[in-house]
């Protein structure tokens, strides 16, 4: 147990020390009583500007004890041989985290795509070529082995046990099955005025039964979750639209799928793109899964991953969210928050730690093919690469994929491969 001193004990504080001490099983004890601090037996550290004479001490920066949303000077520094920030001047690991942990920067940045997204490209962790190391726990045990090299704690960074979450969003359930109406005759004249023979061939045979649709992976998904793996997958079920086109969610057979795969996985809602700017919509989609389950729903990702905080993780807490996997970027792979470790939201609006979870993914199947416009042997390399790194400092390996990508159709054919490749990670680690 080691004791540390402060100046003031604040929710920013004691949120970061849980992420470092107790998400290691460690044990710490706060105080900011100097004369309770000076008498105490047990190995202690100074965290303040407060000079004790032949006690460790650590000067912080000011981001920690700070109540507002400040734009703070950044630069980078080292800290016990990892790269770091400079917070003002000052390298403070402790600071370093919760700036990336709570995701501070995207708060006061103006600069979003065309989807009102932050983008990779604007975040700091990608300005010193980061994004593919969990900094946030790079801090941590970097801190633990300042505490360590000055005898004040036993600490040692072993390999961790990964759990490999498998991830799917459902923007679309089938690619001919369903769509009647018209939204049949509309897909069918597009493929008459592009003349895509290819394509009305294959309704043909889809809809006559020769031949399964392309984007019904179902089986193989659950045979994934029969395997063993903890299966989430997120249904997109808000109405027609520009970017949202799945089947009505009034549609019985749709219903019946839902229901068949909730008995193996857990099944949460996909917000549908317009419901970043209008929360009812939300509400809407949301109570619409939950008759489809006869259940509550806990668990969400945004469509395109549209995040905007604190909007979006204060909308889906307030309609009973619990646990949100939104958390990573579109354009790149990687760790936005630093961390492949669920963690609590802290909500720096209202400087307070939430009871929402975020849950953060690593790659998404797009990201590869699509964004990066790489192979699915290059994309082996990244994956193992990004493996390499929660085994090293703990966490959830979490990725998505998608219902239509799974398949080898189209521009997927061979991209299945990829997705085995990662679900065999923990087996090719023992090898």
């Amino acid at each position: 147990m080691i004791q540390i001193f402060v100046e003031s004990i604040s929710e920013r504080l004691l949120y970061t020390l849980d992420f470092v001490f107790k998400e290691r099983g460690l044990d710490y004890t706060l105080t900011n009583d100097h004369i309770t601090f000076l008498e105490s037996n047990s190995k202690k550290i100074n965290y303040s500007e407060r000079y004790f004479e032949n006690i460790v001490q650590l000067v912080p920066s000011t981001i920690l004890f700070d109540e507002e949303i400040i734009i703070y000077d950044l630069h980078s520094g080292m800290f016990e041989k990892e790269d770091c920030l400079k917070i003002n001047g000052i390298i403070d690991p402790l600071g370093c985290i919760f700036y990336i942990l709570s995701r501070m920067e995207e708060y006061t940045s103006t600069i979003e795509d065309e989807h009102g997204r932050f983008q990779a490209r604007n975040s700091v962790m990608d300005r010193y070529n980061w994004l593919d190391k969990a900094m946030c726990d790079r801090w941590a045990v970097a801190f633990l082995s300042f505490l360590k090299h000055n005898e004040l704690i036993a600490f040692q960074n072993k390999a961790h046990k990964v759990e490999i979450r498998p991830t799917f969003d459902i923007d679309n359930a089938y690619a001919y099955h369903l769509k009647t109406g018209w939204r049949k005759f509309l897909s069918i004249a597009k493929d008459l005025i592009n003349r895509n023979r290819i394509r009305l061939k294959e309704r043909d045979l889809v809809l006559g039964g020769s031949k399964s649709d392309p984007y019904d992976t179902y089986d193989y998904i659950l045979e994934i979750a029969k395997r063993g793996f903890k299966v989430n997958m997120f249904w997109l079920l808000g109405d027609y639209a520009k970017f949202d086109k799945n089947i009505s969610f009034k549609n019985a057979r749709h219903q019946r799928l839902i229901r068949k795969m909730e008995l193996s996985t857990t099944v949460g809602i996909h917000p549908s793109y317009k419901s970043n700017s209008y929360e009812y919509h939300f509400l809407n989609e949301k109570e619409r899964l939950e008759i489809i389950l006869h259940k509550e729903v806990e668990h969400s990702r945004q469509h395109y991953l549209k995040l905007k905080l604190p909007v979006t993780y204060s909308t889906i807490s307030s309609m009973g969210i619990k646990h949100d996997y939104t958390m990573g970027f579109a354009e790149k792979v990687g760790f936005r928050s630093g961390t492949a470790r669920p963690h609590k939201w802290f909500d720096l609006s209202k400087n307070c730690i939430s009871d929402l979870t975020i849950h953060p993914f690593v790659y998404m199947d797009g990201t590869l093919n699509e964004y990066l416009c790489i192979s699915p042997e290059e994309s082996k390399l990244i994956i193992s690469n990004l493996f390499s790194e929660v085994k090293r400092f703990g966490g959830d390996f979490l990725f998505i994929w998608h219902n239509e990508t799974i398949g080898n159709y189209g521009k997927w054919r061979g991209w299945q491969e990829v997705l085995e490749f990662t679900l065999n990670l923990n087996h090719k680690e023992n090898e």
